[in-house]
């Protein structure tokens, strides 16, 4: 269907001023724009897909401005309901472990809602990184950590 251009203006001058009219983002120029967020999309290794297909996303970022603390979370779905997945921020890309980031009493377990769904956030006693290489495990179980059922690479922030 063509709409005519005066119409179309009137439907865009509507528009505008049902959202208030104003621009929906204020930068002020003073501000210098650093991110600090690290993110990741998880998904379930390529050898258990067919058997599970769990996926999400992760972030971890500094828990307050010029903290030494680290906030990370993560947010699964598609898993199985009532189940419990222990998560950890690693060093290390995923299939190169080298180790948890933080104290691994930090992270609590994911717990599966009823709609496969879970999240959950830890605070580390440890500062942000600023480099390296890191990723986001969610285990099989508590009894079956060996068993990755998801894992996301974390992008660092864009400076």
């Amino acid at each position: 269907m063509r709409i005519p251009m005066a119409a179309g203006l009137v439907i865009s001058s509507l528009t505008l001023a049902a959202c208030g009219g104003g621009r929906s983002v204020e930068i002020n120029p003073q501000e210098e724009m650093v991110g600090t967020r690290w993110n990741a999309t998880l998904a379930t290794p390529a050898e258990l897909v067919g058997a599970t297909q769990v996926r999400g996303t992760g972030w971890m970022v500094a828990a307050d401005q010029d903290s030494d603390e680290t906030r990370a979370q993560v947010t699964i779905m598609n898993a199985v309901p009532g189940g419990e997945h222990p998560w950890h921020v690693h060093v290390g890309r995923c299939g190169n472990d080298q180790g948890i980031f933080g104290p691994p009493e930090a992270y609590d377990p994911l717990s599966v809602g009823g709609n496969g769904q879970a999240e959950s956030t830890a605070e580390l006693p440890v500062p942000v990184p600023t480099s390296g290489q890191y990723s986001i495990n969610v285990h099989a179980s508590p009894n079956n950590m060996g068993t990755i059922v998801a894992c996301g690479n974390l992008a660092p922030p864009s400076r």
